[in-house]
C-alpha cells in the first residue's frame, strides 16, 4: 500500500483471547482426539502425553512440562499457553488460532505444516523452532528469542517482529507478504535470503545483512 509517497506495512491483528472463568483439569494426562473446552492446565508434567487431534478451546495451560508431548493435528482456539516448557514437542500439522504463548521455554518444537492465524509469541525462548511448510497469518513475535527458526516453504502474511532477537533463520522457499522485521532487536538470516522480497527492513539491517546478501549474489567484496 502506498499513501502520502510513503510504502504501508499492513500490521498484523493480534489475538483478542477473553477466557472465560476456567475450570482447573484433574483428568490426570491428555488423550487422542479429546476435546477440552474451558479448562485450566496449570503445573502439569504432560511429558509424552498423546493428545494427537485434541481439541483445546478457551483453555489456558499454565508451566507444564510438554517434553516430548504428542500433540499433532492438536486445535488451540482461543487459548493462552503461559510458561509452557520442553524439548520435542510435536505439533505437527496443528492448528492455533487466537493463541498467546508467553514467556515460554521450548526446544525443538515441531510445528511444519501447522497453521498459525492471530497468534501472539510473547516472551521467552525457542530453540530450532520447525515452521516448515506451515501458515503464519496475522502473527506477532515479540520480545522472544528464536534460535535457528526454520520457515523453509511456510507462507507467512501480516507478520511482525517486535524488540525480539532472531538467530541463524531458514528462509528457504518462505513467501512473504507484509512481513515487517525493523523492530527485530537482532536479525540473523542462515539461508534464503531471496525470500525477503516480501519482506521490510531498515536500512541498519539491510547493513547488518550485506554480507549475506552478497555471498547470495556472488559479489565479492576486495578493498
Amino acid at each position: 500500500m502506498v499513501r502520502n509517497g510513503q510504502v504501508k506495512v499492513k500490521e498484523a491483528r493480534r489475538p483478542e483471547v477473553r477466557l472465560p472463568e476456567l475450570v482447573a483439569w484433574d483428568g490426570g494426562g491428555l488423550e487422542p482426539d479429546g476435546d477440552y473446552d474451558g479448562l485450566e492446565f496449570a503445573d502439569l508434567d504432560l511429558a509424552a502425553a498423546d493428545g494427537t487431534g485434541a481439541r483445546f478451546m478457551d483453555c489456558a495451560l499454565r508451566r507444564c512440562a510438554l517434553d516430548g508431548a504428542r500433540l499433532p493435528k492438536a486445535r488451540f482456539l482461543d487459548a493462552v499457553l503461559e510458561g509452557v516448557r520442553g524439548v520435542g514437542t510435536d505439533l505437527s500439522g496443528a492448528t492455533l488460532r487466537d493463541v498467546e504463548l508467553v514467556e515460554a521455554r521450548l526446544g525443538g518444537v515441531q510445528l511444519h505444516g501447522a497453521v498459525l492465524e492471530r497468534v501472539l509469541v510473547r516472551g521467552g525462548k525457542v530453540d530450532y523452532l520447525n515452521l516448515r511448510a506451515a501458515r503464519l497469518r496475522d502473527v506477532v513475535f515479540e520480545g522472544c528469542v528464536l534460535v535457528e527458526p526454520d520457515f523453509g516453504g511456510a507462507v507467512l502474511e501480516r507478520v511482525e517482529f517486535r524488540d525480539c532477537v532472531v538467530r541463524g533463520a531458514d528462509l528457504t522457499g518462505a513467501r512473504l507478504t507484509d512481513v515487517d522485521l525493523r523492530g527485530a532487536a537482532e536479525l540473523g538470516i542462515a539461508r534464503g535470503v531471496e525470500a525477503l522480497s516480501g519482506a521490510v527492513i531498515s536500512a541498519g539491517q539491510l547493513f547488518e545483512l550485506a554480507p549475506v546478501l552478497a555471498a547470495h549474489l556472488g559479489l565479492r567484496v576486495l578493498e
